[in-house]
């Protein structure tokens, strides 16, 4: 989305540093950057293993495996002239107490986008698609505590 100057007449301004900085312009700020910002703030909420469905999670993983991440899968963010709305599915950790997982999401991604991003948040949506639950630790036997002494 595209955004005007809200101070047109301004002209050049000073900035802090001494430098020119000139008052007509423009800021655009794609829905992908929005989202990217959500999803890093909503993945930083203890309580969400991922985001994204099955299928997203799936392509993730190729991603990480390669040495690359997409920050945005499993957020979708529309972006209006000064508003956004936002769309996060995720998979919460087992144990995690569901609303308020979704509910500290909320809030953080509220929180992120409208300090980085400047647009004001009208909602968040969160779908809570999966729960993780870790595989059960194995304990580790006498033939694992002999051959680590024997290393």
């Amino acid at each position: 989305m595209e955004y005007q100057n809200p101070q047109p007449d301004a002209g050049v301004q000073k900035h802090s540093a001494g430098s020119l900085v000139p008052g007509h312009g423009r800021t655009v700020i794609s829905e992908t950057a929005v989202a990217k910002v959500a999803g890093i703030a909503a993945r930083a909420v203890p309580g969400v293993y991922s985001l994204g469905s099955g299928p997203s999670r799936a392509l993730g993983a190729i991603r990480d495996a390669v040495g690359s991440s997409d920050h945005a899968a499993g957020v979708h963010a529309e972006v209006g002239e000064t508003q956004v709305a936002v769309d996060i599915s995720l998979v919460a950790t087992y144990g995690a107490p569901l609303h308020s997982v979704a509910d500290q999401v909320r809030s953080s991604v509220y929180r992120a986008v409208e300090e980085l991003v400047g647009l004001q948040v009208i909602e968040v949506n969160v779908e809570i698609t999966d729960v993780y639950v870790a595989p059960p630790v194995k304990p580790a036997g006498p033939a694992t505590a002999e051959r680590e002494a024997l290393l």
